[in-house]
């Protein structure tokens, strides 16, 4: 399988949870601005959408979006336990938790990406520390997202604190010592160093 990345975008969720998993990757590295590979061909042509992560499947079948792609790994090693088993009530937390951090959270980064300055800038900061408030609260008492077991969901949010590192976004010492514990992770640190983040 061929896993589609920018380093330290959002790719690095599926990135993380194929190293967690055992499940072995070939990574391409995409220059998401001018939309190319390494090699210079056109990375519209793999993904149409243009975005990172694209998986493409050793038959050659294309799955984009980053909670769908997380899903599929996890289900390849589900002694994993990086996703509940499906149709498990704690499958559909997990879809949640994905879904809360893609539109919630992920999105609510765009203008910073994009150079917000002044109020802009303020208020997206302000929203996104709202949102990192409710996911703080749900962490209260428990080691991650879906209880004392590392999920999906956990490496997805992992990425969200990155970037509010990167974007110098204050986190509470409780979410700070939270990313911190992540971010030793054997496989974490793995799949970061691959990426040159390390």
């Amino acid at each position: 399988m061929k896993l589609y990345y920018t380093p330290g975008a959002c790719s690095l969720s599926p990135h993380i949870v194929a190293e967690e998993a055992g499940v072995a990757l070939d990574l391409k590295k995409v220059d998401l601005k001018a939309h190319k590979l390494e090699d210079g061909s056109d990375y519209y042509a793999v993904n149409p959408k243009g975005a990172v992560p694209a998986l493409v499947l050793d038959d050659a079948r294309l799955l984009t979006e980053g909670p769908a792609i997380v899903q599929y790994i996890a289900d390849l090693k589900p002694e994993s336990g990086l996703a509940p088993k499906a149709g498990s009530f704690e499958r559909y937390k997990l879809q949640e938790w994905l879904t809360y951090i893609n539109g919630e959270i992920h999105k609510t980064f765009t203008p910073l990406f994009r150079g917000a300055e002044g109020d802009a800038r303020k208020q997206t900061i302000e929203t996104l520390e709202k949102k990192f408030a409710f996911v703080e609260k749900a962490l209260q008492g428990n080691a991650f997202l879906l209880g004392n077991s590392f999920s999906a969901a956990d490496a997805y949010f992992f990425v969200m604190l990155f970037w509010a590192t990167r974007l110098h976004i204050p986190v509470t010492p409780a979410l700070k010592a939270w990313f911190d514990k992540v971010a030793a992770r054997p496989k974490v640190r793995a799949a970061m160093a691959a990426e040159g983040l390390a």
